[in-house]
């Protein structure tokens, strides 16, 4: 019974080492970045920022407006009117400031929107390259802290292939930023 029992176990030894996996990379930052699709969607990003900052900008320009009337007519205001205008302008600095801190989210929420289609076209093409290589695993090279991959198990131009996209040198993202005078 021990030797059935031990030709059993090395015949399940046997079959699994059979069974075995092949791994592979994607840097599918790199392949959105190829898209020719991101332009577009970089576009929309960069509308929807100067819409925000729109917004932003009549907001705080109503504030001062508030502040400049309340610093001109504060002298000749009963205590109920001056309490009125302090509470009106007190609620518009808190809009600005809370809207300064949903302005990032909402940016983020509107590329996720954005990016989503493409991410699921990169998807499909990748599913099609597993497929048809029998992979077992994918992990993304990206920054993720992939510490290191062979060169033939990195997938990404496999799926650039699927997806009719020329490797190109990625451009680099537009940068938002405010100059202090």
């Amino acid at each position: 019974m021990k030797r059935l029992s031990l030709a059993i176990l090395l015949m399940f030894i046997a079959f699994s080492s059979n069974a075995q996996s092949k791994i592979g990379t994607i840097d599918a930052e790199y392949i959105l970045s190829q898209l020719p699709e991101t332009v577009e969607v970089n576009k929309n990003l960069e509308a929807y920022n100067t819409e925000l900052q729109d917004e932003l900008k009549t907001t705080i320009q109503e504030y001062e407006g508030l502040v400049k009337d309340y610093q001109d007519t504060v002298a000749d205001l009963d205590d109920e009117a001056k309490k009125e205008k302090e509470d009106k302008i007190i609620e518009l600095e808190n809009d600005i400031k809370g809207f300064r801190q949903k302005a990032s989210v909402m940016m983020q929420m509107r590329q996720n929107e954005l990016n989503g289609p493409l991410y699921d076209k990169i998807d499909a093409a990748m599913k099609e390259v597993i497929s048809e290589e029998g992979f077992t695993q994918i992990f993304h090279a990206g920054a993720s802290g992939l510490a290191f991959s062979r060169a033939e198990d990195d997938i990404t131009l496999k799926v650039m292939d699927k997806l009719g996209i020329e490797p190109k040198e990625p451009q680099p993202e537009a940068e938002n930023t405010v100059e202090n005078n």
